[in-house]
Parts: C-alpha cells; sequence; structure tokens
C-alpha cells in the first residue's frame, strides 16, 4: 500500500470513528472509566447544603468565616489496546474482514479516551509481541495507532494471548483500561486473566464472522489454516466432522466468556455484519 492510499484510509476511519466518539461515545466513556480517586481543587465559602466534613478549619480560622475544600475527579487514565494480528484475523465472508473491524472499534475507543484527556497505548501481538507502542495522548497519537493497525505485517501468524497479557502486565505499573480485541481463538490464558484483571479494568472484545461458526455441507473442498498456512482436502459432508468443528468453536468461545467473566472482566461478542456501535454503547451503558 503506498502512502497516499494509506493516508486516505487512515483519514476515512478518522471521520468516521471519531463522529462516533464525539456524539456517542465521549460520555459514555467517561462515565464508564471512572478516575483514579478525587484530588484538591480549591476552597470556597461555605454554603448551605455543604458536607461540614469538607469545611478547612485553617482558611475558616484565618477569615473568620466558613470555607471549605472543593474536590475535583482526578481524571486522567490510561487506556491499553491489545489487537490479536494473527491469521485467524485475516477472515471475513460479508462486508469487512475482521481486522478492519478490529481498527474501527480500536479507533472509536481511542478518540473517546482522547475526548478525556486519557493516554491511549498499543500492543499487536500473535505467539509474540509484533509491537509496542507506549501510552501518550493527542491525535496525532491515535493516527499512528490506526496507521500501524491498516498496514503493520505480523511476522508470526499464530496466537499466544497468556504471553502477550502477561507484556502487558510488566509494562504497565498503574492500573490501565484494557481492551482486548480478538476472536479468542486461544487456550490456556484463563489463569493469566485472573492475575491481570486483579490489577486492570479489562474487556475483551470478541470479533467473528457468522461463517466460522459452522461448516456448512459443501462437499470435499480445499482449506487453509489461517494460523499455520496448512492446506488441506476436508470432507464437509462428513456430518461427524461438522459436529466435531461445531464442538470445537463453541469450546473456545465458553471458555473466552468463562475466563474474562470468572476474573470480573467485561466480555463483548461483536459479529462482523453487525453493529459494533450498538454492542459498544450497550456494554458502557451497563457498566455505567
Amino acid at each position: 500500500m503506498d502512502t497516499k492510499e494509506l493516508l486516505k484510509k487512515v483519514r476515512k476511519i478518522e471521520i468516521k470513528t471519531r463522529r462516533l466518539s464525539d456524539h456517542i461515545f465521549g460520555g459514555e466513556y467517561h462515565s464508564t472509566f471512572k478516575g483514579r480517586g478525587m484530588t484538591f481543587s480549591e476552597v470556597r465559602q461555605y454554603q448551605f447544603g455543604d458536607d461540614v466534613r469538607n469545611i478547612d478549619w485553617n482558611v475558616t480560622a484565618r477569615y473568620n468565616e466558613p470555607f471549605v475544600k472543593v474536590f475535583e475527579e482526578e481524571r486522567e487514565l490510561t487506556m491499553m489496546l491489545m489487537v490479536d494480528v494473527s491469521g485467524s484475523e485475516m477472515f471475513g465472508t460479508s462486508q469487512q474482514f475482521k481486522n478492519e473491524v478490529v481498527t474501527e472499534i480500536a479507533a472509536t475507543l481511542s478518540f473517546s479516551a482522547t475526548q478525556n484527556n486519557d493516554k491511549i497505548g498499543l500492543i499487536l501481538f500473535s505467539d509474540q509481541i509484533e509491537l509496542y507502542i507506549p501510552p501518550k495522548k493527542g491525535r496525532s497519537h491515535v493516527l499512528r495507532i490506526i496507521r500501524e493497525l491498516i498496514e503493520f505485517k505480523p511476522e508470526s501468524k499464530q496466537t499466544n494471548l497468556a504471553e502477550a497479557l502477561k507484556f502487558m502486565q510488566n509494562v504497565m505499573k498503574k492500573k490501565a483500561i484494557v481492551f482486548v480485541l480478538s476472536d479468542f481463538i486461544a487456550d490456556d490464558y484463563h489463569q493469566t486473566m485472573k492475575i491481570v484483571s486483579r490489577k486492570h479494568d479489562v474487556t475483551g472484545i470478541r470479533i467473528f464472522d457468522k461463517r466460522e461458526e459452522t461448516i456448512p455441507n459443501l462437499g470435499v473442498v480445499q482449506m487453509q489454516d489461517g494460523e499455520t498456512g496448512e492446506l488441506m482436502l476436508v470432507n464437509t459432508a462428513s456430518k461427524k466432522l461438522r459436529n466435531n468443528y461445531n464442538k470445537f468453536y463453541h469450546q473456545k468461545v465458553a471458555y473466552y466468556k468463562e475466563s474474562f467473566t470468572k476474573s470480573g472482566a467485561g466480555a463483548i461478542d461483536c459479529r462482523v455484519d453487525e453493529s459494533y456501535v450498538k454492542k459498544l454503547l450497550g456494554y458502557f451503558k451497563r457498566r455505567g
């Protein structure tokens, strides 16, 4: 992809997702994800109804009339986007590939965080850490994140979510809002999720295509494993094969939901042909 085409794509995503974050998600994001507590702002004269526990006795004694301390929410937070860039994310049978929907969701969340003056960081992972962008503020930083999501070419096509979570835990010393965007066709991350969720506010966003849920009866067809690249002939007429695949797929989905919900994390399911706007908005409102 040449530079002109890339910038055009970035701009298109910015216009769409910034409009969403401005008009829909900004306020919901703010009310959902709270700051680290209350910090002292100023003192003012006591007014009827003020909490007497907030009286500043030193200032009151100095001016011989009551003054109270005013506190405001310590708003600044850090959002970390953890994005799965393994081979299975390049799948799609509707209008968009999974990775394209992931890019839009990540951009919408980033602009929502920017509206609240929060920092945004990015981790792209496969079975290794492909890219780490430390958290920063500002529009230019968000645009860099969008560019990476559009054009980044991972070294590996396989997935290891547990290692990605461990990496995030090591680099993020303070509590962060963490969104993990993946299809969650992965294993052995339940225990790591429990550890990470004790410190961070984690939400999993599962992006999937309806054609992944079941294998249709198409006879003998050639298929390719998105993560290993292996080509194989598959007899989709076999009911046993279709049932086994269906069982395998739903076990992965159940493992994802159990791992996140039992760890106290949030979990969102988003099919590529459905509105991610409704899914995110509903999630924010439930949590707000």
